[in-house]
């Protein structure tokens, strides 16, 4: 997964100043980013403080090592069956 340039405590302060008033179009040339990733850190993370948000990114990462250890079993799972059904 691509690492963001952007800590999430300076997310959360882009937000903040966007909250305070600040045009989008300039804070995107202030810290020289896109709109869009401005809009969409605002759909993910508006109204969160940074702990929540700090939390939800380790959520993510763990949730992401789960699934990929699901799949790993899964796959022995079907090879163990599959050896299994056949006749020797």
């Amino acid at each position: 997964m691509k690492k963001s340039r952007y800590t999430e405590t300076q997310i959360f302060q882009i937000l903040k100043e966007s909250e305070a008033g600040v045009p989008v179009p300039e804070l995107c040339r202030k810290h020289g980013m896109s709109s869009a990733s401005f809009y969409k850190w605002r759909a993910k993370y508006g109204g969160m403080d940074v702990s929540s948000m700090k939390r939800l990114k380790e959520l993510e990462e763990e949730n992401a090592r789960l699934k990929k250890m699901y799949a790993e079993e899964k796959l022995k799972a079907e090879i163990v069956s599959e050896a299994l059904e056949k006749k020797w």
